[in-house]
Parts: structure tokens; C-alpha cells; sequence
């Protein structure tokens, strides 16, 4: 199995997700216990529902405590704090348009796009990776390529 990196926040994002699954997990054993006492479990509509979702509830519980057991923390990491790395925010010029450009490179479980965190494995993240600021970097992104200044690398 291959390392797991996560920020602090990342970290204890998917540590409150395991908590309302497990608390999850309780209720529906109470709603398919009280299920199993109306009888006839092959014609039983709540029954059936609810041995489904605790299927993929505790599905979700093993992947989120393999992750969680086996993740490093990079806010722990020594890292070149001068390079482009999980956990930068990266401040950047598009040179094609001269939009100015701030991302997060953050894990796939913290990835929000919209608050300006993407994903460390996305081809924009993966073209930043190892460059400094005042650096030019060429990315191929799926819309074609981007010419991109680096203006500031910075880990909060």
C-alpha cells in the first residue's frame, strides 16, 4: 500500500466523517433490529434498505480507518518549504490571460475546488510539483496547456 498524505485539516475532516458514520452505523442497527421484529424478512422493505446501508456505511468505515491508521500528517513532514508540495498554497499568474490564480494542493479526500484546494494528483497540482516561486512552468491540462508564473509559494 502506498503512502498516505494528508494535512492536519484533511486529517481531521475524514476523523469527523469516521464519527457520524459510526454514529450512523448505531441507528441502523436499531431500525433493522425493529425491522427483523415485523417478520417475514424476504418482503420486508426496511429490512432489506437497511442491511444495504449499513453495507455501505461499513464499507466506508473500513476504507476511512485504513486511511486514517496508515496517513502521515505533512504539516509534520520536513519538507522544502521553498518548493511547490502538498499543502502550498500556490499564488500564480496565467501569462496567456494575465488572471492572477491561488491553490491549495491539498489530498483527494480534502480537494475542493471551489474553496481552492485541488487534488496534489490533478494534472494542474502535478505540473506545479517541485517548482519555486518566480518560477515559469509549462502544464498540459486537459483544455490544452497553461503558461503559469509562479508568484508565491507559501504553507500555512
Amino acid at each position: 500500500m502506498s503512502d498516505i498524505y494528508l494535512t492536519k485539516d484533511g486529517y481531521e475532516k475524514l476523523q469527523l466523517e469516521l464519527t457520524e458514520l459510526k454514529r450512523q452505523k448505531n441507528e441502523l442497527s436499531v431500525e433493522i433490529n425493529e425491522a427483523r421484529e415485523q417478520g417475514d424478512l424476504k418482503e420486508n422493505a426496511g429490512y432489506i434498505y437497511g442491511k444495504e446501508k449499513q453495507s455501505q456505511v461499513m464499507t466506508r468505515i473500513s476504507e476511512l480507518e485504513l486511511r486514517l491508521r496508515g496517513a502521515k500528517i505533512v504539516d509534520n513532514l520536513a519538507v522544502n518549504k521553498d518548493e511547490v508540495r502538498l499543502g502550498a498554497t500556490v499564488t500564480m499568474r496565467d501569462e496567456n490571460t494575465g488572471a492572477t490564480l491561488i491553490y491549495t494542493l491539498s489530498s483527494a479526500d480534502e480537494a475542493d475546488p471551489s474553496a481552492g484546494k485541488i487534488s496534489v494528483s490533478s494534472p494542474l497540482a502535478q505540473g506545479l510539483l517541485g517548482s519555486g516561486q518566480g518560477s515559469s512552468v509549462k502544464v498540459k491540462l486537459p483544455s490544452g496547456e497553461k503558461h503559469l508564473a509562479i508568484l508565491k509559494v507559501e504553507y500555512k
